[in-house]
C-alpha cells in the first residue's frame, strides 16, 4: 500500500510553453524566466518548460508519494515529456482513455473504456463532423486522440461566445462536453474521464490518501473527487470561479503557479509521510507492550 497518490494535470498545470506563460502572467523579460527546465522537445525545438525550482520538487514529491501525471495529451504526445526524475510508474493519458504502467498501456482498462463510453455517448465521427461544419473563420483544425475523442485548434479572437455556447449545448445532448483551453478545444464523451482513471490507480496500489492538481474544466471531476485539491490562478477552472471543498489556489498566476502548486503537493506529502512514520512508531510501540497471544501487557 502506498501513502499519497498526487494525480496532476501537465500543461498549464505543472508545465509550461511560451505562449502559457505570457497569456498566464509572466512575461518575457521575467526574470524567472532566467533559471528554467526543458521538459519537452519538439521537432528539434524546446517546447514545454518548468522552473527549476519546480523540477527539484518533483523529484522529491517522488521519493514520498506515487506521482501520477494525468493529461489529455495522447500517448505520443506524453512521451515526449521528461518527467523530472525519470518516467513515473503510472501515468494517465487521452483524458483517462490510456492507463500506462511503465510506459505502456493496459489493454483491459483501454477496452473497458472503450465500452462504457460507447454505450453512453453518440459516436466521435459525429461531433468531429460537427467541429468542421463550424466556420473556418474560427475552426481552424480538427484532430482525432486515438479515436477516444476529438479537439480543433481554434481562432479564440474569431469564435464568438453564441457560437461556443451553441457547440456546449448540441455536445450536451450527445454526452459530449466542451472545454477551450488557450487555442485548444476539445470534445470529450461524458463518462470519458480523468477521475474514473485515477480511482482505478488507487485501487490498484492501495493508496489511501489522493491530491490532485489541475486548470481545467476536465479536471473538475478529478479535482472534487479527491481528498486534496489545488488549481492555480489562471486557467479555464480560474475564469469560471471554480471551487470545491477544502480547494487550495496558487496565488501566482503562470509558470510561477506552476511552482507554487509542486510545493503544495510536496507539502501534503511530507506531512503524509509523517504520519505514517508517526503511526509504524505507535504499532511498534504497542506490539512491544502485547504479548504473544495478543494479550496487553501492563
Amino acid at each position: 500500500m502506498t501513502g499519497l497518490l498526487a494525480a496532476t494535470d501537465l500543461d498549464r498545470t505543472l508545465i509550461y510553453s511560451r505562449a502559457a506563460w505570457q497569456v498566464d502572467g509572466v512575461g518575457p523579460d521575467s526574470p524567472v524566466l532566467d533559471d528554467l527546465v526543458c521538459v519537452e522537445m519538439l521537432d528539434g525545438a524546446p517546447l514545454s518548460y518548468l522552473t527549476r525550482r519546480a523540477a527539484d520538487g518533483l523529484r522529491e514529491l517522488r521519493a514520498l508519494a506515487l506521482l501520477v501525471p494525468v493529461t489529455t495529451r495522447t500517448e505520443a504526445q506524453f512521451m515526449r515529456i521528461e518527467v523530472p526524475g525519470g518516467p513515473p510508474e503510472y501515468a494517465i493519458t487521452t483524458n483517462g482513455a490510456r492507463l500506462l504502467i511503465d510506459g505502456v498501456a493496459d489493454p483491459g482498462w483501454t477496452a473497458s473504456v472503450g465500452e462504457r463510453v460507447a454505450g453512453s455517448s453518440a459516436p466521435l465521427a459525429e461531433v468531429a463532423a460537427m467541429l468542421l461544419a463550424q466556420s473556418p473563420d474560427w475552426m481552424l483544425r480538427v484532430r482525432d486522440a486515438q479515436e477516444a475523442f476529438c479537439y480543433a485548434i481554434i481562432n479564440r479572437a474569431a469564435a464568438s461566445a453564441d457560437a461556443l455556447q451553441s457547440l456546449r449545448g448540441w455536445c450536451a445532448e450527445r454526452g459530449w462536453s466542451v472545454s477551450v483551453q488557450g487555442r485548444k478545444l476539445y470534445c470529450v464523451p461524458d463518462l470519458l474521464t480523468k477521475t474514473a482513471a485515477v480511482d482505478e490507480v488507487a485501487r490498484r496500489t492501495g493508496s489511501t490518501l489522493v491530491a490532485a492538481a489541475g486548470d481545467s474544466l476536465l479536471d473538475a471531476g478529478m479535482l472534487a473527487a479527491a481528498d486534496l485539491a489545488i488549481r492555480p490562478a489562471h486557467g479555464e477552472l480560474h475564469a469560471a470561479d471554480w471551487s470545491c471543498d477544502g480547494l487550495a489556489i496558487a496565488p501566482t498566476p503562470g509558470i510561477v503557479g506552476g511552482e507554487q502548486i509542486v510545493e503544495w503537493l510536496l507539502a501534503q506529502a511530507r506531512s503524509a509521510s509523517a504520519e505514517r512514520s508517526a503511526g509504524a512508531a505507535q504499532a511498534r510501540d504497542n506490539a512491544g507492550r502485547t504479548g504473544a497471544h495478543g494479550v496487553q501487557l501492563v
